[in-house]
């Protein structure tokens, strides 16, 4: 285990930022692209198109909802061997799903088996990561994410040409040998001990500090409101482009457009998060409001022009804020925190991102058309952009530099263990 009094802002840290480009890819750049085995399922299985969605849903659900047990785990017995245990399930999942007689079976493999490992997985990686940077924590987190990005373009075409040659069992035990590699991921993640772990307590003291401070419950709140309406373009953008005449191919491409556009604004956000003087709370609510502009706009545009012009807005803004997200957390709860804070956000948040679709679908069923489904879902982000106001020093001057997490100790150290006779850690 590395030792130091504060996060050493490079170092081994670049190495941990080279395991969580690969974890990102190898977790979200699989459940991305995994829509290519749809049509396999649908086929092989003779079920309706409903019920093979809920393959991946239970493994993105199991994975945001399992977070909080990965963060406790690793508080405990550090990143490195929860991570490479979570990678071995990861794999295993895919390796038994390949000999799948039924739905259920593809359920439990993938969507349990395979959604614990990856629980397991992305959570710790990002929080042993917050723990090696300071100054440079966006642009290091903008860079391990822009894996989600590359791996998408990568991994869809690679998957067809695999479900082509293989069949879909064949490719499922290749992309099971491919998930196999996030033990290795794990393996580079060195814990790091820092000064104020010795007042943090253990995870269940650290829950029920968290649970008392508002701040951090406000947070939570504000990232619920962003993630419920973040991803509906990823999921009608193209139905709603067939609704005005387009042709599926275009349509397809302008989702391509915006994830290009969102690779840009990751590392972009990454780089300006360390350089603005502030609270990256700012940038944050600055990202939040572009992209819920942009998405109450999407129904207003018509021309192909203006389309575009939405869809690079869009790519780039939610792109933009999804590092410096991950970068207030730090600062609001110290690094001493951040396993058990960035797991329970997650799993909080998960249940925007698991209502935000269906509330959108069934807004298109009622109106007849997406006008409402994009501007409801800009107003859940502009709901978080005005929930971000509340955080504490906000309206501070623009050249108070940023609070370091290791400035938090003194706070942490009052609020170890709450007690009802003193003033609550809710306090700002």
């Amino acid at each position: 285990m590395a030792r130091g009094a504060e996060p050493p802002d490079g170092g081994w840290g670049w190495m941990v930022v080279l395991s969580a480009f690969f974890q990102s890819a190898l977790v979200f750049g699989v459940l991305r692209s995994f829509g290519v085995f749809f049509v396999e399922f649908v086929a092989a299985f003779e079920e309706q198109a409903a019920r093979v969605s809920w393959i991946a849903s239970i493994g993105i659900a199991v994975q945001q909802f399992g977070s909080p047990i990965g963060s406790a785990l690793s508080t405990k017995f550090g990143p490195r061997p929860v991570v490479m245990t979570g990678g071995i399930l990861a794999s295993l999942g895919m390796l038994l799903a390949s000999f799948a007689t039924s739905l259920t079976h593809l359920y439990l493999s993938i969507g349990l088996l395979s959604g614990s490992g990856w629980a397991l997985t992305f959570t710790p990686t990002l929080a042993c990561l917050s723990r090696y940077f300071s100054r440079r924590r966006s642009l290091a987190t903008g860079l391990a994410l822009t894996g989600v990005g590359l791996s998408s373009f990568a991994f869809a075409p690679l998957f067809q040409w695999l479900l082509n040659y293989y069949a879909w069992r064949g490719a499922l035990l290749l992309v099971s040998a491919l998930s196999l590699h996030l033990v290795a991921c794990g393996a580079l993640l060195r814990p790091l001990s820092l000064t104020e772990d010795t007042v943090m307590g253990g995870p269940a003291a650290q829950l029920t500090s968290l649970l008392h401070h508002g701040p951090f419950l406000r947070y939570t709140v504000a990232l619920t409101l962003i993630n419920t309406g973040y991803f509906i373009p990823y999921i009608h953008l193209v139905a709603h482009l067939q609704d005005l005449d387009w042709d599926p191919l275009p349509a397809a491409f302008l989702l391509s457009v915006a994830a290009i556009s969102d690779l840009v604004g990751r590392v972009v956000s990454g780089w300006l998060g360390d350089a603005v003087p502030g609270p990256v709370t700012r940038l944050l609510m600055l990202w939040t409001t572009l992209t819920g502009v942009s998405l109450t706009l999407f129904p207003v545009a018509q021309a192909p022009t203006a389309l575009v012009v939405l869809a690079v807005a869009y790519g780039f803004t939610s792109g933009a804020l999804t590092p410096v997200a991950f970068s207030v957390l730090p600062e609001l709860v110290g690094t001493g925190r951040i396993y058990c804070g960035l797991g329970l956000v997650q799993m909080v948040e998960s249940i925007g991102g698991l209502l935000g679709a269906p509330l959108s679908g069934y807004l298109r069923d009622v109106t007849g058309n997406y006008t409402a489904s994009f501007v409801v879902a800009g107003t859940f982000l502009l709901a978080g952009s005005a929930v971000l106001i509340t955080l504490p020093h906000f309206f501070s001057c623009f050249s108070t530099p940023t609070t370091r997490p290791q400035d938090l100790v003194i706070e942490a150290v009052d609020t170890k263990v709450p007690l009802p006779t003193k003033e609550g850690l809710g306090e700002d």
